[in-house]
């Protein structure tokens, strides 16, 4: 994560918002109430030392508690919305196929969006997802179909890319 990633929009689908704010309320209510059961029923077999029941229901519980506060952070930066009806330019929620140095047979076609959307449609597990805040993300947002950009990537390494189609997703 960069610095700044408190602080970044994810751009998520209502259907990815509201799967994710269930998976919450779930997690801080009926599953937070179940660990808690699990621990206080192995809490109550004896030497906690070596107890193994214990010790996996508190890790289950820290991972938990963990995935509770991702969520909240997500959620709280969420910006909602639909793929764009008629995609002619580079936004969240377009599909994007992208060549390498110009060169049309070494394409990468993705989602534009947040990787939370992974795994939330069977449609959706087969694509790959890139951040608009991920380098090469920023440097085609805005652009339209024949634009070439280049961007840094985490390696240092500066890499052309030109835009070949920008198509709103379809899931």
């Amino acid at each position: 994560m960069s610095e700044n990633s408190a602080t970044e929009t994810i751009w998520l689908t209502q259907e990815a918002y509201d799967k994710l704010r269930k998976e919450l309320d779930h997690l801080s209510g009926p599953g937070r109430a179940a660990v808690t059961a699990k621990i206080a029923a192995a809490r109550e077999e004896g030497d906690l030392s070596e107890n193994g029941g214990y010790h996996a229901a508190r890790e289950e519980q820290a991972h938990q508690e963990a995935r509770i506060r991702q969520l909240i952070d997500m959620l709280n930066r969420a910006q909602v919305g639909e793929s764009p009806a008629n995609a002619d330019e580079v936004a969240p929620g377009t599909q994007v196929t992208i060549a390498f140095d110009g060169d049309e047979s070494d394409t990468d076609t993705f989602l534009l969006g947040s990787r939370e959307l992974l795994g939330l449609d069977n449609s959706v597990d087969s694509t790959n997802v890139y951040s608009p805040q991920s380098p090469l993300g920023s440097a085609i947002l805005g652009k339209r179909t024949g634009d070439a950009v280049s961007y840094v990537a985490p390696n240092g390494r500066s890499i052309n890319v030109t835009v070949v189609k920008v198509e709103a997703f379809r899931g």
